[in-house]
C-alpha cells in the first residue's frame, strides 16, 4: 500500500508530464506526495574558470568577485527552484493531494535517494529523458542511479519529448 510517493523534479520541459502521473497516481491510492527537486550548483552556477592560451593560463574570474558571483548565482537558483516547487504543490493540492515539498543541494540522484530514505516514502516517481550508450555515460542518468540506490520501488516514466524527437527522427529518414 502507498503511503507517501515521492516525484523527482526538475528545470526541464517534461515536469507537467511527470507531475500528472504522480497527481493520479498519488489519488488512486489516497497517498501523500512528496515534490522534491534538487539543485546541482557545480553544474549550474560555475562560470568558465579561465581559458588556456598559447602563453598560459588566464583565469577569468578572481578572489571575492568570484565568490559573490557563485552566492548570487546559487540564491537566485534556490528562489527559482521554490517557486517551481510551489507551483507544482498548488496544482497537486487544487487537485486533492495531500503535497509537501523538498529542495536539496548536491547530487541529483543521491539526494533523492536520500530525501526518499528520510522521509520513509514507498515510492519514487523520476523521469527518464532517455539517455543511452556514450550521452548515459558521460551525462549519468539520475534515473539510472536512483533505481540502483533507492530504498523503495522506483516507477520511472519516459519522457515525451523524447518520444516526439524520435518519431521527428524516424519521419525525417522515412522521407529521404
Amino acid at each position: 500500500m502507498l503511503k507517501k510517493i515521492l516525484v523527482a523534479i526538475d528545470d526541464g520541459e517534461t515536469n507537467q508530464h511527470i507531475l500528472d502521473e504522480a497527481i493520479s497516481l498519488a489519488l488512486a491510492a489516497d497517498a501523500q506526495l512528496i515534490i522534491t527537486h534538487v539543485i546541482l550548483p557545480f553544474n549550474e552556477i560555475y562560470p568558465e574558470p579561465g581559458y588556456i592560451a598559447a602563453h598560459g593560463y588566464h583565469p577569468t574570474v578572481h578572489g571575492e568577485t568570484a565568490i559573490n558571483y557563485y552566492m548570487q548565482r546559487l540564491e537566485a537558483l534556490e528562489q527559482q527552484g521554490m517557486e517551481l516547487l510551489q507551483s507544482f504543490a498548488n496544482k497537486a493540492e487544487t487537485n486533492g493531494v495531500k503535497t509537501e515539498f523538498v529542495q536539496a543541494t548536491g547530487s541529483p540522484g543521491y539526494m533523492i535517494c536520500n530525501v526518499a530514505r528520510s522521509r520513509e516514502v514507498d515510492l519514487i516517481i523520476v523521469g527518464r529523458h532517455g539517455r543511452t550508450g556514450l550521452s548515459e555515460f558521460f551525462l549519468g542518468s539520475v534515473s539510472n542511479y536512483v533505481l540502483h540506490h533507492a530504498h523503495c520501488s522506483v516507477l520511472t516514466i519516459q519522457t515525451p519529448v523524447y518520444q516526439q524527437a524520435t518519431d521527428s527522427f524516424l519521419m525525417e529518414a522515412a522521407l529521404m
